[in-house]
């Protein structure tokens, strides 16, 4: 597949894009956007993930089962650390991926091919996973599988606190339990989420980067969706697996999953192969949209920057 440029019609000098601090800011703002739209759906989630004896009979059997016996802002717990998660994975992922694409652009034309894009996001995933992603997903989850209000009855009292256990009881690797499958997930969803957003850009908008036109938020909303669906099909496994890892503690005994490969044959063989893709439609529910608002916010951000720095400045 032949790759394309990012100015096709040499409207404006090819060399020129946009800087990587710039797609860092617009994914943080895009990212905090997000978490505050779509956090219930992820509790939801990750508490279907979590559930091996059929407490909950499905999304709306879960939430309503939440909101009632534990309160609505229930749905809500865990955002503090998710907001801040978003914000630095969005801020970390847009701006290595924009750092990695331009090791892959031909240094005449400014052009980047398909496979370099992959690899850029294969990476920007990778990197995201081990600095930013599983540390606070680790702290999130555990707030999540928490049932109740009441301060007093919880194990863990918020985010800080959260960390301070695991890191006691844990060690410092504890805020990294399940890194293998998250590094495997980010790194495959990034790979194919920019390369799937370009794509679905250029062949509905007409939209190349560089060339100064600003999409409408409907139009990156809709390329975002599209681009953020394959992921969780794809990906599932590792995520069922990522989230049983992070959720185990050592307190009162062995662990349960020694690891990635071994809580994948454990789940096979205890509760069966559509166990591995548990929580998918609550994924499909929140990841697909969230791309969609985040790009939807990203896009007006960069857009504006290429028409008033980019295809302003002189030849």
């Amino acid at each position: 597949m032949n790759s394309q440029p990012e100015n096709p019609n040499n409207g404006g000098n090819p060399k020129r894009s946009i800087p990587p601090y710039m797609k860092a800011l617009s994914g943080s703002l895009g990212g905090i956007v997000e978490a505050c739209c779509l956090q219930p759906i992820d509790v939801i989630k990750t508490r279907l993930q979590l559930d091996r004896t059929g407490n909950y009979k499905g999304i709306i059997h879960c939430g309503a089962t939440i909101s009632r016996t534990e309160g609505v802002r229930a749905l809500w717990k865990g955002l503090t650390p998710f907001a801040t998660h978003l914000t630095l994975k969005y801020a970390l992922r847009m701006g290595s991926n924009a750092v990695l694409q331009s090791a892959f652009k031909d240094s005449e034309t400014g052009k980047i091919s398909n496979h370099g894009r992959l690899l850029s996001g294969f990476g920007a995933g990778v990197l995201e996973a081990l600095v930013i992603v599983t540390p606070f997903e680790v702290v999130k989850i555990r707030l999540q599988q928490q049932r109740g209000l009441s301060p007093e009855l919880l194990k863990y009292k918020g985010p800080i606190h959260c960390a301070r256990t695991i890191i006691r009881e844990e060690g410092l690797r504890g805020l990294w339990s399940g890194a293998a499958p998250t590094v495997m997930r980010n790194g495959t969803n990034q790979a194919a989420m920019f390369t799937a957003k370009n794509a679905f850009d250029v062949l509905l908008w007409k939209k190349h980067e560089g060339d100064g036109k600003i999409l409408q938020p409907w139009q990156s909303m809709i390329s975002g969706f599209l681009a953020g669906t394959a992921g969780p099909v794809c990906t599932g496994p590792f995520d069922v697996v990522k989230t049983r890892l992070m959720a185990q503690s050592r307190e009162g005994g062995n662990l349960k999953y020694k690891g990635m490969v071994h809580a994948i044959r454990t789940i096979y063989a205890e509760e069966g192969l559509r166990a591995l893709w548990k929580g998918l439609l609550p994924r499909l529910m929140r990841i697909p949209p969230g791309q969609a608002i985040m790009w939807a916010v990203a896009d007006q951000i960069t857009g504006l920057y290429e028409r008033r720095y980019i295809r302003s400045a002189p030849l």
